[in-house]
């Protein structure tokens, strides 16, 4: 299917986007991004040159997708939550140089006003509540509130959180199951994994 673009939004030349895209109002698009198919910018969104988006992401309103940047397949970025690329800005020291890279894993969801303090990795099918500050990296399947933010349970890929303890004891693994969809996890210390 065709890509819709919006007749106020800017798509630099040299920008790649996939099939079946929607470009919303007043969207600019650097040319240098690459964006993957079935993916939905709101009003307001800007993406950066050094951008990497992969397929079926959803930016909501209000989101700059800065320098530097990687968002996997399944990515969710809700209202107004914001990337940042420099660590120490100063209007009076160039620091473009300097940029840390950050990395949403496939499936994770970025809630509203969330922030993200650039140089982490955000894990597979994660979940930053609405308001978070994370600053370090961020465990697969983990459920991160707060400011710092910190962690206060597991989500399932369906995005339901999951009845297990922040971590097994030592050499006991601890299942459970979806009440969804009915994938199986295990919980090995402080590390989730999909099962079946």
């Amino acid at each position: 299917m065709a890509t819709t673009i919006h007749p106020t939004a800017i798509v630099d030349d040299g920008a790649v986007l996939g099939d079946n895209c929607r470009v919303w109002h007043w969207v600019h698009i650097s040319g240098g991004a690459r964006i993957g198919a079935g993916c939905s910018f709101g009003q307001n969104v800007f993406v950066g040159n050094d951008v990497a988006i992969g397929d079926n992401v959803k930016i909501q309103n209000n989101v700059s997708v800065y320098d530097a940047v990687t968002l996997e397949d399944d990515v969710f970025c809700g209202p107004s939550m914001v990337f940042t690329n420099v660590y120490n800005p100063r209007s009076a020291v160039a620091r473009k140089n300097e940029y840390r890279r950050t990395l949403v894993r496939q499936g994770a969801t970025l809630g509203a006003n969330a922030t993200l303090v650039c140089g982490i990795t955000v894990g597979r099918h994660a979940f930053v509540g609405a308001g978070a500050v994370v600053q370090k990296d961020v465990p697969d399947f983990a459920l991160m509130v707060g400011v710092p933010a910190r962690q206060i349970g597991w989500m399932s890929r369906f995005g339901e959180r999951l009845e297990l303890p922040l971590a097994a004891p030592a050499g006991q693994p601890v299942e459970t199951t979806c009440p969804h969809n009915g994938d199986r996890y295990r919980l090995d210390g402080r590390v989730l994994s999909l099962i079946s």
